[in-house]
C-alpha cells in the first residue's frame, strides 16, 4: 500500500551520500524552475521538430494533444486528469527502451513520446506531468513515483520496477495514481499491487515510505536523466 502522506522533502541529516542527493536536487531544481517560469510550447517549433526527428506521421497526434490540453483550461482537476491520463493511455503504445531507443533507459520528452508513438512507463508518467503542468495544475500537487510492481509471471510472482504519477489534492490528502498499465485513475489504497520506493518532482526528492530516511545512489543517476530530459525539451519548444 503507498504511504505518501506528507509532501515533505528528505531532511538534511542524512550523510554524506543523502547530501550528494540534496545537491543534485538543488542543480535539477535550478533548470526546473527556469523551464517552468514559461512552460508555454512553441508548437510551431515542436511540428518542425517532430518533423524533422520522426517523419510527418505523428503531426496529427501532436495537434491533437496541444488541443486537448487547451481545452482543459476551464476544467477541474479531476476532468484535466482524467483527460490526460486517457489521451497517453489511448494514443500511445507500451513499449521497451531498448526497442524504442536501443538503449536500457532512456526517458523521453513528450514530444519524443508523440513522435515514436510508443513509450516505456516512465515515459508515460512523464508525458502526463508535463501536460497536467501546461493544463494548469501546480507541481506542488504532483509526484513522478518509482514503485516496485507484484506482477504474476509463468514462473510465479515477481516484483519490477515501475513508475507512476501521483496527484494529491492537497498535502494531507490520499494521492490518486495515473498508471499506463491501468486505464482508470484509483487512490493509492486500492493500488496494493504498488510498494513506494522514492518520488521526485520539480521541487525536490522525497523518501518513498512513511519513515524512511535512507537514501541510495539510485535517485542520483534519475535524477540527471530528469536533468537531461529537461534541456532536451527546452530545445524541442518548451520555453
Amino acid at each position: 500500500m503507498l504511504t505518501f502522506s506528507r509532501l515533505a522533502p528528505i531532511r538534511p541529516a542524512l550523510g554524506a551520500l543523502a547530501a550528494s542527493v540534496q545537491a543534485c536536487v538543488a542543480a535539477s531544481l535550478l533548470l526546473v524552475a527556469s523551464w517552468y517560469a514559461a512552460a508555454n510550447p512553441d508548437l510551431a517549433a515542436m511540428e518542425q521538430q517532430l518533423i524533422a526527428r520522426f517523419g510527418p506521421a505523428r503531426i496529427t497526434l501532436l495537434r491533437d494533444w496541444a488541443r486537448m490540453i487547451a481545452s482543459t483550461s476551464v476544467l477541474n482537476d479531476s476532468e484535466k486528469l482524467r483527460r490526460i491520463n486517457d489521451f497517453f493511455n489511448q494514443n500511445i503504445s507500451f513499449d521497451d527502451d531498448r526497442a524504442i531507443w536501443q538503449e536500457s533507459d532512456y526517458w523521453a520528452t513528450p514530444l519524443e513520446t508523440i513522435g515514436r508513438g510508443r513509450g516505456d512507463c516512465e515515459d508515460f508518467a512523464i508525458a502526463k506531468y508535463f501536460s497536467l503542468q501546461l493544463a494548469g495544475i501546480p507541481v506542488r500537487k504532483m509526484r513522478l513515483i518509482y514503485v516496485r510492481a507484484s506482477t504474476t509471471t509463468p514462473s510465479g510472482a515477481a516484483q519490477q520496477a515501475h513508475m507512476v504519477l501521483a496527484y494529491y489534492a492537497n498535502p494531507r490528502a490520499e494521492p490518486v495514481l495515473l498508471d499506463n498499465l491501468h486505464t482508470t485513475i484509483k487512490p493509492a489504497a486500492q493500488r496494493r499491487d504498488l510498494q513506494p520506493v522514492f518520488s521526485f518532482n520539480s521541487e525536490g526528492l522525497y523518501p518513498g515510505i512513511a519513515g524512511t530516511t535512507s537514501a541510495s545512489a539510485g535517485p542520483l543517476g534519475r535524477l540527471s536523466r530528469w536533468e537531461r530530459l529537461l534541456q532536451r525539451a527546452r530545445s524541442e519548444g518548451f520555453h
